[in-house]
């Protein structure tokens, strides 16, 4: 039994570390929804994982990659989630909760406020980001594909004023 077949297994979240688990992780993006009907392809999924200026995360169970996130921590929203993909086979069974708690964990120690997109049409995952306090603050319209949004979420423990004072 994997890790990803109990909940109650602890599961280690690492640092993206090689080129081979950026190929793993473009591979499970660009094969999974949403970024099937976003139209992800493996280059530029492959791009999104490589880039420099993001932070990538990663867990695995015993049948190889289980899921990943990539943080952006610089520019107009620093602490915005860009990613959290959970292989198929590893869904509802508690590990995007585990991988967004973890961002959100980074996140809190350099900002009060998470910032993420998520697709009008992924139900599941809005659910997910509802159930851990995440509100609507914004929808871009025919953002990426036409005749859907991305819904702007945050998720706030303050405001930045606070948080820098208490530095």
């Amino acid at each position: 039994m994997s890790s990803a077949d109990n909940p109650a297994t602890p599961i280690s979240i690492v640092s993206l570390a090689d080129e081979e688990d950026a190929r793993a992780c473009a591979r499970l993006m660009c094969s999974s929804e949403p970024w099937i009907t976003l139209g992800r392809s493996y280059e530029t999924s492959l791009a999104v994982v490589a880039d420099p200026t993001r932070e990538v995360y990663l867990t695995r169970d015993r049948s190889g990659l289980a899921g990943f996130l990539v943080l952006c921590m610089t520019g107009a929203f620093v602490g915005y989630i860009q990613t959290v993909c959970v292989d198929p086979r590893c869904r509802g069974r508690g590990l995007g909760s585990t991988l967004l708690q973890f961002a959100e964990q980074r996140i809190r120690r350099t900002s009060p406020n998470i910032f993420m997109c998520v697709s009008s049409f992924n139900e599941g995952a809005r659910r997910l980001y509802q159930r851990h306090g995440y509100e609507v603050v914004g929808e871009l319209t025919d953002y990426i594909v036409e005749g859907h949004s991305e819904i702007l979420l945050r998720k706030t423990f303050g405001s930045i004023t606070s948080f820098v004072s208490e530095r």
